[in-house]
């Protein structure tokens, strides 16, 4: 832990954000950025970048190489898998550029984003979703919904422990009942 604060910084970071929560790990040459917020037990990777008013909750786990720019509110316990990209642009023009482009992205509690993944800017992602590795999504994210490919695409839905769910039964009332393999849960999702 850093002498005077509840949280631990390696020495090859930079942090210059004053709102860092307690027992939040930042790790070698991270760069926290001044106004953004970080909560508690978070546990910043190798080499990730937290830009200015950057958002992120408590319990998130962001690993290496991901660069969190402005405009993005990550909420409490997310995942963020290596090398995943977040934009913060739609129309980006190096000429142009000016915090008036900026559109915010949102990313739901629980949810997870894969390896590689790509987020297009002004988009939520539901909470528990699953952002598979690879996929480029620039659409809304229902949540539990698992999503996959480039473009995402829906291709089922996930369990709050993060396994695909098995479709168990259909109701008279229009919604499906789905049971996880994994924790044995059931859920009803409306189609």
């Amino acid at each position: 832990m850093s002498e005077s604060n509840d949280y631990y910084v390696h020495p090859t970071a930079i942090v210059e954000s004053e709102t860092i929560g307690e027992g939040t790990k930042i790790w070698h040459f991270a760069h926290v950025r001044k106004g953004s917020k970080i909560g508690k037990n978070c546990n910043i990777g190798k080499s990730v970048y937290i830009d200015i008013d950057a958002e992120i909750g408590n319990d998130v786990k962001i690993q290496n190489f991901v660069s969190v720019y402005k405009g993005v509110i990550i909420e409490d316990d997310v995942f963020v898998g290596p090398s995943a990209t977040f934009t913060n642009d739609l129309y980006p023009r190096a000429f142009s550029w000016d915090e008036s482009h900026v559109s915010a992205t949102r990313i739901c509690r629980g949810a997870s984003i894969g390896a590689n993944a790509t987020l297009v800017c002004g988009i939520c992602v539901g909470e528990y979703a699953m952002i598979g590795a690879g996929s480029v999504v620039a659409e809304d994210v229902l949540p539990f919904a698992l999503m996959l490919g480039n473009p995402g695409r829906q291709k089922g839905w996930v369990c709050y422990c993060g396994h695909r769910l098995k479709e168990d039964a259909m109701q008279s009332s229009g919604k499906t009942v789905y049971k996880c393999p994994a924790c044995g849960k059931s859920m009803e999702i409306t189609k």
